[in-house]
């Protein structure tokens, strides 16, 4: 396992330009490992290729960044993590759709550099692609983690304009904890959201079965935090249509997530799309997302075409 872990190193300092967005990728010490084995919730332990998967992904990010116009390490906050990148399709910038994505890795790792290659979908659907980072867990709590995409989404709305985008026309997708942390963009609250569509990928929306899961000496998701943020206590945007997409090689509690938080929301009055996703992981799905043709990708073209109506 420890030669694993160290190929998976050399794989990523080889293909990606950006080694800080690694510091923030640290996965558990070997001596973690045996305890973890068997926790559904423990991506690695059930996708056999994850490194592989993984180095194709910041390889593929790697390019993306070298291929698309795009505006970097774009400040949305004070703090250090609070930081965006913008990608642009091709010819004129006016009044374009604009796509908002944030990552996972269960609040505790890998960054926006990570995952520039959702871009490619993105711009493709002819739309200005947000990638957002955050802070990590457990140096950062849960609600700071929240207020932080919120205040990117709030830097979208009254600056993207100026980068030829159209806040009107905003949709926002994530995976695993980043499905999670894009449901805060579109509650319900006396001001709309003004999230048009959102695409939620193998997604947390009940973080309490999460506490006893290998994240409990990691991260340590307290009451309090599970009681304040899980998806599935809170109200949303019924104008928001949502897509919510999960592998069918995904592990039973993500099923089971994705099917009740369809639930919840139909029973506040969402329209859902409900897809499971052919021979596909928790991994090789999130990669699907920068490739046209694939289910994934094509949803997410979808969802962006959504606010074009």
């Amino acid at each position: 396992m420890a030669s694993s872990r160290a190929a998976w190193v050399a794989r990523a300092a080889s293909t990606t330009a950006s080694p800080s967005s690694w510091r923030r990728s640290i996965s558990p010490l070997p001596s973690d490992r045996a305890s973890m084995q068997k926790d559904p919730f423990r991506t690695r332990d059930h996708v056999a290729d994850f490194d592989d998967i993984v180095a194709d992904i910041v390889a593929r990010s790697t390019a993306t960044r070298a291929t698309l116009p795009m505006v970097a390490n774009v400040a949305y906050g004070n703090g250090a993590a609070e930081r965006l990148d913008l990608f642009f399709p091709p010819g004129g910038r006016k009044n374009i759709p604009v796509h908002v994505f944030i990552h996972g890795g269960y609040w505790r790792m890998f960054s926006r550099g990570d995952y520039s290659y959702v871009a490619n979908t993105v711009t493709r659907a002819g739309a200005i692609a947000v990638i957002v980072d955050y802070a990590l867990m457990p140096e950062f709590r849960m609600a700071a983690i929240v207020e932080q995409v919120r205040r990117a989404k709030q830097w979208v709305l009254d600056n993207i304009v100026d980068h030829g985008g159209d806040p009107g026309r905003m949709s926002v997708s994530g995976h695993s904890a980043g499905a999670h942390l894009a449901t805060f963009l579109f509650e319900k609250t006396p001001v709309p959201s003004r999230i048009r569509a959102a695409l939620l990928l193998g997604g947390l929306y009940d973080l309490k079965p999460l506490q006893k899961s290998f994240l409990e000496p990691l991260i340590g998701i307290t009451d309090e935090e599970a009681a304040a943020f899980t998806p599935m206590t809170r109200r949303h945007d019924p104008k928001t249509a949502v897509t919510i997409l999960v592998g069918d090689q995904e592990t039973p509690p993500f099923h089971q997530q994705a099917a009740d938080f369809g639930t919840f929301l139909r029973a506040q009055g969402h329209g859902v799309r409900d897809l499971r996703l052919n021979d596909r992981n928790h991994m090789n799905s999130v990669r699907d997302l920068g490739i046209v043709g694939t289910q994934a990708g094509d949803c997410l073209m979808q969802t962006i075409e959504t606010t074009l109506v």
